[in-house]
C-alpha cells in the first residue's frame, strides 16, 4: 500500500513518534524496576494517535498498515517499534542500557522485550512467526551468545516503510523493472486488460495466476500494466532466467518479493521471452516459482505454459487490429495526415505493428520535419526500423542495393520476378478489398522457388525485389533453425515467421534443399518428426504475409506437395555467351578506371554471374595495386584464380593473349 501525499506523511510521523513515546515510558519503567534512575525523555507524551483519527486521514498509519498486513500481535508490534526506536531516536540506547542493567547492552534483545514490554510470548522468535518469517527484523548472531541476548535489528526496508518512505527494496532492484500502465490502449487491448481486473476482482484468495500468451510481448506488457492500475495494483516485470537456481537464495526472493507485493500492493509479472524452453532445469525453477508465490502473478509467453498445481487463466493477446492500427496512426499524425489517406492505407497493410511501435514511427517521421511525399517515405522507413528488432537476433538481414539493370535474365524469368513484386505490392487490395482474405485464409501466403546454378543470380534477384518494394530483405541461415533435437526446427521456424510478421520482410532461405527436401517414407520416429517440420513449414508459409523466397541449387531435390504449394517457380539458367556478356557490360561501376576491356573475349568465360563479379572485383584490387586502370591482364589473373577457387581447369586457350 503507498498511501502517499503530504498530509498523510507528516500525520504518520506524528503516530510513529506518539508511539515511540509510549515504547519509551516503557523502557523507563523497566529501568525504574531495576533500580536506576531512567534517562530524561527528550518528547512529552505525544497525542499522535488522537489527531490521527480526527485527521481522517485517507489511509492508516504505516505502524498499523504493516501489523495488520503482517498479522502481528501486540507484542510483535512492539518489538519491531523497538528495533526501529534504536534507529530513529537517540535516547533509545541509553534506555535499553539501563533497562538491561548493562552499559554494553545499548542495543534491543529478545529478553529486554520479554521484560519490559506488554503481553509477551516466546513464540514471536519463533522463525516461522511474522517478524523471521518476512524479514521484518533480523537476529545479528554471536558466537557464544544466547539467542535472548543478541542484538535485534529492524530490516532497513522496513524502517522506511514505517516513516512513510516508500521505495524497492535493495535486494529486489536488479530483478525488478516498475511497469507503467499505457494511456492509449486499442479498443481490443482495452477490453483485455478490464479482463483482467474482473477476473481478479471478483476472485477468490488465493488470485489464479493469468498467462497472457501471443506473439506481442510490448502489447502483453501494457494490457497487464493496465489491468492491474484498474483495481490499485503496481505491477513488476521480473525476468524469468532472474530467478534465483539456488534454494536459498530462491527463498529469499519469494519472501522478499511477497513482503514487497503487501507493503506496495504490487502484482508481479514474469516473461519467459529470454528462457530457453529446452532447458528442463530452467522449466523446473520457473514453474517453482510461479506454483510458489501467492501474490498477484501473471505470465507472459509466447505459448501456453506447460499445466501448473494452481489455478490458471490464459488470455490471448493479439496485435491490434487493422482498423486500430489505421485510427492509431492518424491519430498520431494530427494534420499531418492531411491528404496521406491511401498512403497510410499502405502502410497498415504492409506493417503490422503495436501502438508503442506506430508511436515511435511516427515520432521519428515528424522529428526528421518530413511533409507530403517525403513524409510518407519517412513514416515507411520508420515502420521499417520499428520491425527490425526481433528479426535481426534470428537472421541476416541484406542490404538490398541490386536494380531491376542489374539483374541479366531471360525475358520470361524477369517477367515472372515483376509478377511476383505485383503480388506483393497490390495484396492488400485483393486479399482485403477485393474479399479474398474474408472467403479463406488458406493459401494467402506468397512464396517463390528461386532454381538454378550456384551463382545465377538468385540471391541478386532477391536483392531486386527487396529495393523494388521498399523491405527487408533477411537471409536465413540453416544452421541455426535446423537442429537435432525433435521439434526444435518447428519452433525456430515459427520463431522467424512471427518476427518477421510485423515488417512484412522478404524471408530467403538460401540452399533450401536442405531444409525443404523431399518427405520420406516413415520407417522410424526420426522420420516421422522429419515429415512433421516439412508439414508445419508448408502451414506457415501458407499464413505468412510477407514473402518467402526459397533458393536451391537441386529443384528436384525438393518434395513435389510442396512444390504444387509455391506459387512462382523461377529458373535461373546457367548464362549463355550474350548473357554473359551483358553481365559483363554492367559488372564494373561507372566510376571503375578501365583500359582496352574485350567484352566479347570476356564472355567466352563459361562462368555464372557470380564467378564474373568475383573475376571483377578481384581484377580491380589487382590494378588498384598496380596504380593501373583495370585491363585484360588483370581480368586474366583473376579469372585464372577463379577457376582453381571452383576447382575447374583454367581456358588458357582464351586467355592466353589477354593484354
Amino acid at each position: 500500500m503507498n498511501p502517499g501525499g503530504n498530509d498523510w506523511i507528516e500525520l504518520n510521523q506524528r503516530y510513529l513518534a506518539g508511539a515511540l513515546q509510549e515504547l519509551r515510558t516503557a523502557l523507563e519503567q523497566q529501568a525504574r524496576r531495576n533500580g536506576h534512575e531512567a534517562p530524561a525523555a527528550r518528547n512529552k507524551a505525544s497525542r499522535a494517535p488522537q489527531e490521527y483519527e480526527r485527521a481522517s486521514s485517507p489511509a492508516p498509519p504505516a505502524l498499523e498498515i504493516l501489523s495488520k498486513t503482517f498479522g502481528l500481535s501486540p507484542f510483535e508490534r512492539a518489538i519491531l517499534l523497538l528495533c526501529a526506536g534504536i534507529e530513529l531516536d537517540s535516547s533509545f540506547p541509553p534506555l535499553c542500557a539501563e533497562a538491561q542493567r548493562d552499559p554494553a547492552r545499548s542495543y534491543p534483545t529478545f529478553s529486554l522485550a520479554l521484560a519490559a514490554l506488554p503481553e509477551p510470548h516466546w513464540s514471536a522468535l519463533n522463525p516461522g512467526a511474522p517478524l523471521r518469517h518476512w524479514r521484518l527484523m533480523e537476529i545479528l548472531h554471536q558466537p557464544g551468545t544466547p539467542l535472548t541476548t543478541v542484538p535485534l535489528r529492524i530490516d532497513e526496508r522496513i524502517l522506511h516503510f514505517l516513516t512513510g518512505v516508500q521505495h524497492l527494496d535493495e535486494r529486489l532492484v536488479g530483478s525488478l523493472e516498475v511497469v507503467r500502465a499505457s494511456e492509449d490502449l486499442a479498443p481490443s487491448h482495452s477490453a483485455l486488460a478490464h479482463k483482467i481486473a474482473n477476473m481478479w476482482r471478483h476472485a477468490r484468495h488465493p488470485l489464479p495466476m493469468l498467462q497472457l500468451c501471443g506473439t506481442d510481448d510490448v502489447s502483453r506488457r501494457s494490457i497487464a500494466a493496465s489491468g492491474c492500475a484498474q483495481i490499485g495494483l503496481l505491477l513488476h516485470a521480473l525476468k524469468a532466467d532472474d530467478v534465483p537456481a539456488h534454494p536459498v537464495e530462491f527463498e529469499g526472493f519469494v519472501r522478499l518479493w511477497e513482503r514487497e507485493a503487501a507493503l506496495t500492493s504490487s502484482a508481479l509479472f514474469v516473461e519467459t521471452e529470454a528462457t530457453d524452453r529446452t532447458d528442463a532445469k530452467a522449466q523446473r525453477n520457473i514453474s517453482r516459482l510461479l506454483e510458489r508465490l501467492r501474490s498477484p502473478l501473471l505470465l507472459s509467453t509466447r505459448d501456453q505454459w506447460r499445466p501448473l498445481r494452481r489455478v490458471v487463466r490464459t488470455i490471448e493477446v493479439c496485435k491490434p487490429t487493422p482498423e486500430e492500427q489505421r485510427v492509431m496512426w492518424y491519430s498520431l499524425l494530427g494534420k499531418a495526415a492531411a491528404g496521406l489517406n491511401g498512403q497510410i492505407g499502405d502502410l497498415v497493410a504492409q506493417f503490422n505493428l503495436n501502438a508503442s511501435a506506430i508511436r515511435a514511427s511516427v515520432t521519428e517521421a515528424l522529428e526528421a520535419g518530413a511533409q507530403g511525399g517525403e513524409l510518407v517515405e519517412a513514416l515507411w522507413n520508420a515502420g521499417r526500423s520499428q520491425a527490425r528488432p526481433r528479426l535481426e537476433e534470428l537472421a541476416q538481414r541484406i542490404e538490398a542495393v541490386a536494380t531491376w539493370d542489374d539483374l541479366v535474365l531471360p525475358d520470361h524469368e524477369r517477367s515472372l520476378l515483376k509478377e511476383i513484386a505485383v503480388h506483393v505490392r497490390q495484396r492488400a487490395t485483393v486479399y482485403e478489398s477485393w474479399g479474398f482474405a474474408a472467403s479463406s485464409n488458406r493459401g494467402l501466403g506468397i512464396s517463390a522457388l528461386f532454381a538454378g546454378a550456384s551463382g545465377t543470380g538468385k540471391t541478386m534477384a532477391a536483392e531486386v525485389l527487396a529495393n523494388s518494394l521498399r523491405l527487408d530483405l533477411y537471409c536465413i541461415d540453416l544452421s541455426s533453425v535446423v537442429s537435432k533435437y525433435i521439434g526444435e526446427t518447428e519452433k525456430n521456424l515459427r520463431r522467424v515467421f512471427d518476427a518477421a510478421e510485423d515488417g512484412g520482410a522478404i524471408l530467403f532461405f538460401d540452399e533450401a534443399d536442405a531444409l525443404f527436401g523431399k518427405r520420406s517414407e516413415v520407417k522410424d520416429s526420426h522420420d516421422r518428426y522429419a515429415n512433421i517440420e516439412i508439414n508445419y513449414l508448408l502451414q506457415r508459409m501458407e499464413q505468412y504475409r510477407g514473402l518467402a523466397v526459397l533458393a536451391t541449387n537441386m529443384k528436384s531435390a525438393l518434395d513435389p506437395a510442396f512444390l504444387r504449394r509455391i506459387r512462382f517457380v523461377v529458373n535461373f539458367p546457367f548464362p549463355d555467351a550474350t548473357q554473359r556478356a551483358d553481365i559483363w557490360q554492367r559488372v564494373f561501376p561507372p566510376s571503375t578506371p578501365a583500359e582496352g576491356l574485350d567484352v566479347n573475349k570476356l564472355a567466352r568465360l563459361n562462368v555464372a554471374g557470380g564467378n564474373i563479379r568475383n573475376i571483377a572485383l578481384n581484377a580491380a584490387f589487382l590494378a588498384a595495386d598496380s596504380g593501373q586502370p583495370v585491363q585484360m591482364s588483370h581480368l586474366a589473373r583473376a579469372a585464372r584464380n577463379e577457376y582453381a577457387k571452383i576447382e575447374k581447369p583454367a581456358p588458357e586457350a582464351e586467355i592466353v593473349g589477354w593484354q
